[in-house]
């Protein structure tokens, strides 16, 4: 492992390629296989939702895409970056440079205004327009009448709200995002996402977007289904076929 950054492609023709991908945890009862040979590609400037019951892997996988945890086996290339050769701390320098991340928990500073919260991550990275930049983040998600409020005197939408700006603001390559709607009632839920897509479509970012939501994922361009840490055929996919009684084609054959 080295704490040095790997450098960068300027536009791989994938943002992810993750192969044999294996994640196991050891604990006093065991081993516990989280991931079990994942193999997946996310193209540049493309949208793939990741749906799966709880507990699948889901958000393991999500979270290994985004350096935060590190996969036990396989191989993890990041917008051109091998991950598997990295350190935590060149992670965390790929991430704050190239990678946006947005939680279900928001994970604002409660003692910083949402202003505060979106430029200071910035400012760490040495951008000199860091508080102009993120309070033309804020205005983009309508937020400009409440810059210099803090988190707990802001709702959970508009919490949410400084969050995907906070993660906009870097203009990253990949945005990753794990039930961003998932503390939100239905309405303002389905806000957050339009907001989401809207300003995905804007930056050009691709997206890979967790979610217990099939009709959220079907706003992407591809859909991918996660089972007991593998990546399974997607039913509603191969649902027209079986319905129809036609047979299946095998992936490169004639139809």
């Amino acid at each position: 492992m080295t704490n040095r950054v790997t450098q960068v492609s300027p536009a791989p023709d994938y943002r992810v390629e993750m192969a044999a991908v294996e994640v196991t945890l050891s604990g006093v009862s065991g081993t516990v296989d989280i991931l079990r040979g994942v193999d997946l590609t996310v193209r540049t400037g493309e949208a793939v939702g990741i749906i799966g019951p709880s507990g699948s892997g889901k958000s393991t996988l999500l979270m290994v895409m985004a350096g935060l945890e590190q996969a036990t086996a396989g191989q993890v290339r990041v917008c051109g970056a091998d991950f598997t050769v990295m350190g935590e701390d060149a992670l965390a320098v790929f991430r704050r440079d190239h990678v946006g991340v947005v939680f279900q928990s928001f994970h604002l500073i409660p003692t910083m205004t949402a202003l505060e919260n979106v430029a200071v991550p910035l400012e760490l990275a040495g951008h000199r327009d860091s508080f102009d930049r993120a309070e033309a983040e804020l205005r983009s998600v309508g937020l400009g009448h409440r810059l210099h409020h803090y988190p707990p005197h802001l709702s959970g939408g508009e919490q949410q709200r400084v969050a995907l700006a906070r993660a906009f603001a870097p203009r990253p390559a990949l945005l990753l995002a794990d039930e961003p709607t998932g503390n939100l009632d239905g309405t303002t839920g389905t806000a957050i996402m339009d907001l989401l897509f809207d300003r995905r479509a804007a930056a050009g970012s691709t997206l890979v977007l967790i979610t217990h939501d099939p009709a959220l994922a079907a706003r992407c361009d591809r859909v991918v289904r996660v089972q007991d840490g593998r990546i399974v055929p997607d039913p509603a996919a191969v649902a027209p076929a079986v319905m129809s009684g036609v047979p299946s084609v095998p992936s490169g054959l004639p139809a």
